[in-house]
């Protein structure tokens, strides 16, 4: 049986910390940052007298390895590397780094790494302090964040930049991250045997977080040894998440059950319903992004003309999402699928472009009316084009009697609102727009 030696070499120091690769050839992920030649691999092959002033803001979820990268260009060209948090860091502190790392570069010729961490806690003072270190090239700043650097870091600074977007890992990484963990010698050096489903489990629970994908399989093991096995099973994972497990398949049937019960009930009207299936879908670990697009959709879809903001509310979910990331993003999908499913409802603008595109396909489109086609090119007019048009805003009431369908179409209507929420009043609103247009008054 195994005892807590054979977790890993230096057990005492967290998996996580154990399997942090060192060097950029290591890091799973990131592809777009990492292929031959880009930027990041220019700046890791070069000497440190080379890199000297260059500077780098990381931004990207929590677990996508922005201290990893940090510390592989710390490590590469045999820079000197300082870590600071600005959790505790304050300006004293950081001007005592960069005094220091004036030092070295004086006496030693050894440049140095400074790794901020969650630089957009920095007030703007504490970011100015940064300044005189990245303008003279006494330090090569790498900055990590997990919000958007664009409102969280002072103009010169950002500048003065090389910006990198890390990606949340995908299923195939996280698994392969796990898989090394599994087998490595300073991972738990082989003494388990990680069942598919238990692998399944931590990579969906991790949603793209590898270091929780890591603690995770680190609390899972534990499970197992205090179990006296040497396989660790989903209910391992389960015990070591302290969440239920959820038969949730991304590329399976369960997977467009619950999205599809999720739309169905906000299209019925039942927020509770929809708040189910919505949080099936986070604790699952389901991308947040999809599920922002889905509730876009049905906002024009199923809402429509109804309530015209549900649109607006559908895409500043989707953009809070995307800017903040989860756990925060819960909220605004959370607030959009409350909105939307107590919102009134109706899909007359969906149907209304579907009839309209059937008539296009079938071939009823007919020329433009003379009077509505372009007159500012040379020749256009010799041809009749413009000629007849009545400008709505020389009426009083801004709408004139006037042919906008081509001929085959003169009296077709696409568009018939229903008696939900707005479209009460765009309806009789239409319907003198329609008499006035179509010269129907008489």
């Amino acid at each position: 049986m195994t005892d807590q030696a054979t977790l890993g070499s230096g057990a005492a120091a967290p998996l996580a910390a154990r399997m942090r690769p060192r060097s950029l050839d290591e890091v799973v992920g990131q592809r777009h940052l990492l292929r031959p030649g880009s930027p990041l691999r220019r700046l890791a092959d070069l000497d440190a007298a080379e890199t000297a002033g260059t500077s780098v803001i990381l931004w990207g979820p929590p677990g996508t390895g922005k201290t990893t990268i940090a510390q592989a260009l710390a490590q590469s060209g045999g820079r000197r590397f300082v870590q600071l948090s600005a959790i505790s860091a304050g300006v004293k502190d950081v001007r005592a780094v960069m005094e220091e790392a004036l030092r070295h570069r004086d006496f030693y010729g050894e440049s140095t790494v400074l790794f901020l961490d969650e630089i957009h806690r920095f007030t703007k003072a504490q970011q100015d302090a940064l300044l005189p270190g990245v303008e003279q090239g006494w330090v090569t700043l790498v900055a990590a964040t997990t919000e958007n650097p664009s409102f969280s870091v002072i103009s010169p600074l950002l500048s003065r930049s090389l910006l990198l977007t890390l990606r949340s890992l995908d299923e195939a990484d996280l698994a392969e991250v796990v898989e090394r963990a599994v087998t490595a010698a300073h991972g738990l050096g082989g003494a388990f045997e990680l069942e598919d489903d238990a692998r399944d489990a931590i990579v969906r629970l991790a949603s793209g977080d590898a270091r929780r994908a890591l603690t995770t399989l680190e609390a899972a093991a534990g499970g197992a040894q205090a179990a006296e096995r040497d396989r660790i099973l989903a209910e391992d994972v389960e015990a070591a998440s302290d969440q239920a497990l959820l038969r949730y398949d991304r590329d399976g049937d369960e997977h467009y059950d619950v999205i599809s019960a999720f739309i169905k009930s906000v299209r019925g009207s039942d927020p509770d319903a929809a708040l189910h299936y919505l949080a099936r879908m986070i604790v699952a670990g389901e991308d947040p992004r999809f599920i922002a697009r889905r509730l876009m959709i049905l906002a024009a879809e199923d809402i429509g003309m109804a309530d015209p903001q549900g649109l607006v509310v559908a895409q500043a979910a989707a953009a809070t999402v995307q800017l903040i990331g989860m756990p925060e993003g819960r909220i605004p999908l959370a607030e959009a699928t409350v909105y939307l499913a107590t919102a009134p409802k109706s899909n007359a603008a969906y149907v209304a472009i579907d009839a309209a595109i059937a008539d296009v396909k079938a071939g009823n489109i007919g020329r433009v009316p003379p009077p509505l086609r372009d007159a500012h090119y040379a020749g256009a007019k010799a041809l009749g084009h413009g000629k007849g048009y009545r400008y709505p805003h020389d009426d009083a009431f801004g709408v004139v009697a006037q042919q906008y369908l081509p001929d085959p179409l003169v009296d077709r209507v696409y568009y018939a609102p229903t008696e939900h929420g707005y479209e009460r009043e765009i309806g009789p609103r239409l319907d003198k727009l329609r008499r006035i247009t179509r010269d129907q008054t008489s």
